[in-house]
């Protein structure tokens, strides 16, 4: 991977708690524990441990994502913050909390650096 673009946000995406009982052994694939933490930029959320988010959850929490990069207010989407949502994930086991930081720096598309890599869109 060859990253040369400096994202705007940094999201954190936090086990906050369970739907239902103390664990999630037996019903939760990917064994979320109240606690644990995943960080990103534009790729997918990894824990400490270098383990991805569970790839149902990263489908609720994308376009979340995608409206705070777009200048949105997560408020907007029932969202505790400007920059701060929490979400169940879609088999209703784990409770997460997205929390987005400004990184101050330029949006990808209106700050110029989009761009086709041939001649065919002018």
């Amino acid at each position: 991977m060859k990253k040369w673009y400096d994202e705007e946000y940094e999201f954190t995406v936090e086990v906050t708690g369970f739907v239902h009982g103390d664990h999630t052994e037996r019903y939760c694939r990917n064994g979320e524990e109240i606690g644990d933490t995943y960080k990103c930029t534009y790729g997918c959320p990894v824990n400490e441990g270098g383990y991805g988010i569970c790839s149902k959850t990263m489908m609720m929490l994308y376009p979340l994502m995608e409206a705070v990069r777009s200048g949105g207010d997560l408020t907007k989407l029932g969202g505790d913050g400007k920059f701060a949502k929490t979400v169940v994930c879609p088999d209703g086991c784990v409770i997460f909390r997205l929390t987005a930081k400004p990184l101050g720096n330029e949006n990808f598309h209106t700050g110029g650096f989009w761009d086709y890599p041939d001649e065919t869109q002018k």
